[in-house]
């Protein structure tokens, strides 16, 4: 049998402005390409939920602690954005600036466990020449509204995954990953199957919900709106108390400390 999955980029998802009815709008989009199908899967950039959630910091309205102003100088960083950094973080990993960077870099954990760039605060794709995006306060809920709202529309049974773009440690480049999930596990274990030669799998627990975020990446584009992607023909068992915070390692098992 061939396996075959198919991951559509869904167009005409509009400027998403605080209070709009996200899940009727992407709907709507949904509808002009056939709807959705049992099983079938989206991926949404958090970027849109965040904007309908309200979740855009006016940074002129900000008031830099004196925290804020020492790693600001030290980074060269707007004091402004590392103060709204800092109030979304638990802690801040690391920090530096490169020689040849105009502005340096702050890996914190967010207060929601994620680690990332800036806590997931970002200046991209929003209206504004002083305003920055934060992620959705609790993504797991956002992802939850939408899924049941978007399938009791089609009268299916979907799954939804909220999406932000991660860098790696020890490699270049970024990947979108899952901050929200609804329906689908965070991973699926192998443990106690077999492989291909019928030896016994012990640690294999692949990162599904991850896994479907990276390759939503395939086909969306930053200047291309494309906020909100299908994938069809993947199979999975639904999951009713998922978490995208089921895939996040402890400060225990911390391997690069």
């Amino acid at each position: 049998m061939i396996a075959q999955v198919e991951i559509t980029a869904i167009p005409g998802v509009p400027d998403i402005q605080p209070g709009d009815d996200l899940a009727r709008l992407l709907g709507d989009c949904l509808e002009v390409v056939g709807g959705l199908r049992d099983g079938d899967i989206l991926c949404i950039a958090h970027k849109i939920v965040s904007k309908a959630e309200g979740n855009i910091i006016n940074l002129s309205q900000v008031n830099p602690s004196p925290e804020a102003k020492k790693l600001a100088e030290k980074i060269c960083k707007n004091p402004a954005k590392v103060e709204v950094v800092l109030r979304q973080s638990t802690r801040i990993v690391n920090s530096w600036k490169r020689p040849d960077q105009n502005e340096g870099t702050m890996i914190c954990e967010h207060r929601l466990g994620f680690i990332s760039a800036n806590a997931g605060v970002d200046e991209s794709n929003i209206e504004g020449e002083n305003s920055v995006i934060t992620l959705p306060n609790d993504p797991d809920a956002s992802a939850a509204r939408l899924g049941k709202a978007l399938g009791a529309r089609f009268g299916v049974e979907i799954g939804v995954v909220i999406t932000d773009t991660f860098g790696r440690p020890w490699r270049l480049g970024q990947v979108n990953v899952a901050i929200g999930l609804f329906g689908i596990p965070a991973k699926v274990s192998e443990v106690g199957s077999t492989d291909a030669w019928g030896r016994p799998l012990s640690v294999t627990e692949p990162a599904f919900s991850d896994e479907l975020a990276a390759a939503s990446g395939l086909v969306v584009k930053k200047a291309a709106k494309t906020p909100l992607v299908r994938l069809s023909g993947i199979s999975w068992a639904p999951h009713p108390t998922t978490s995208a915070r089921d895939i996040l390692r402890t400060q225990e098992e911390d391997m690069f400390r």
